[in-house]
């Protein structure tokens, strides 16, 4: 999807969490706010829902979980059978280790992957900077223009007063 966004670069973390608050409650879409390094607090000045990766690694690990006692069961069980001391063939003690491992890489595994599909990263994927600065010392807010009611001047001025640096349009962008 082609959109059109506008930045606003600010130098302080202080100035882009309470730009962002003010952004936010203002009504603008904030497409994302960029920034060198994790900003505490910035998730909800963004009204960011949280995040479901905890259910999907909730659904990997409990896959993990019956994966493990499943094989675990048939091998032991029904496929190889071996009396080893006269202990049962379906000891859940002795699967136990086997079950917590394979349901914490299973669950680790499945999250990354859910991560990575999210976020579309993938190898070979060209990066997309909106901002020279912001990967050293600069905080961006990216907002969306989706129809010509956007006034800027009125977002700059919302801006003005935490210190913005400078404002900028970018062109069509491929979000």
């Amino acid at each position: 999807m082609d959109a059109q966004l506008f930045l606003g670069v600010f130098s302080n973390e202080d100035d882009i969490l309470n730009a962002t608050r003010a952004t936010n409650a203002a009504g603008y879409k904030i497409h994302d706010v960029y920034t060198p390094y994790a900003v505490h607090g910035l998730e909800n000045a963004m009204g960011l829902k949280p995040s479901r990766l905890t259910w999907a690694c909730l659904a990997f690990a409990a896959t993990g979980l019956m994966l493990a006692v499943f094989v675990q069961f048939w091998i032991g069980s029904i496929d190889w059978p071996l009396n080893v001391g006269g202990k049962p063939f379906n000891s859940l003690p002795a699967y136990l280790p086997v079950i917590f491992e394979l349901t914490v890489l299973i669950g680790g595994l499945g999250v990354v992957f859910s991560m990575f599909v999210k976020t579309k990263l993938y190898p070979g994927k060209t990066e997309w900077v909106p901002y020279p600065g912001v990967t050293n010392d600069r905080f961006v807010i990216a907002l969306e223009q989706r129809d010509a009611s956007f006034d800027s001047g009125a977002v700059q001025r919302l801006w003005q007063q935490f210190n913005m640096l400078e404002a900028k349009r970018l062109a069509e962008v491929t979000l």
